[in-house]
């Protein structure tokens, strides 16, 4: 038990060696507290330190309704590493959102660049030609019932960049309460989700590549958007 939720972090462990971590992290929690506090994945990590002198901090961040591959660092200097990778934009992070409507060509590449919407809150963002530049490319693995599957990379890595794209494109993804259709009460979760990652951590070596299971409140959505075979669905689904 952390903080008061009952999450086993070893049992969601993805990859393990001896500079990084990668986490297959729950939908619902935040990474960090926020003002009021509160349970968080920060707090927990003491779980994973499997015997260093301080726990593992994150490369980057997940927001609180998105679930997936997140990478940790396991010691200062692995972490300045990863931090680099990131940085220079060498690690390929790859997400699967459910969207409403559906773009209308298979496959392209969305550049709008954003800005927050007001100084006091940094993390809400609009389009604006002034703001970053924000690029991500998009491919449709399936359509049905007018929504549709998307594989996301983004190329660059600002706030909410792959809500804000999807959402001023004309397909908001399935239960956003910010920049979506979804009520703030009561509605489907956020269905969007780390997918994978491929860091190029050691220089000689190919870049480690991990995928994270689909999470359990998307499970009937990609089902019905014909992901995956009845076979697949039990090999990779974690409760």
């Amino acid at each position: 038990m952390n903080d008061g939720l009952d999450i086993d972090l070893e049992a969601r462990l993805l990859h393990r060696d001896g500079l990084m971590l990668v986490l297959d992290k729950p939908a619902g929690l935040p990474v960090h507290a926020g003002p009021k506090g509160g349970p968080n994945l920060t707090a927990m990590l003491d779980a994973l330190r499997f015997g260093l002198p301080r726990r593992p901090e994150l490369a980057h961040r997940l927001d609180k309704d998105t679930s997936g591959c997140l990478v940790l660092g396991r010691h200062p200097r692995a972490l300045k590493t990863l931090n680099q990778l990131f940085a220079r934009g060498e690690v390929e992070k790859t997400y699967w959102a459910v969207v409403e409507g559906g773009p209308a060509d298979e496959a392209g590449r969305i550049d709008l660049a954003l800005a927050p919407r007001s100084p006091e809150r940094g993390w809400w963002m609009k389009p604006d030609p002034a703001g970053q530049p924000a690029a991500t490319l998009y491919r449709v693995l399936g359509r049905a019932g007018g929504l549709a599957l998307l594989e996301l990379r983004p190329l660059t890595g600002r706030t909410h960049q792959l809500r804000v794209h999807c959402a001023a494109s004309g397909f908001p993804i399935l239960g956003d309460a910010v920049y979506g259709s979804a009520p703030r009460v009561g509605g489907e979760p956020l269905h969007l989700h780390a997918r994978a990652v491929s860091v190029p951590l050691y220089p000689k070596k190919p870049p480690i590549a991990v995928e994270a299971p689909p999470p359990p409140h998307m499970r009937a959505r990609l089902a019905a958007l014909g992901w995956p075979s009845a076979g697949e669905a039990e090999a990779t689904a974690r409760p």
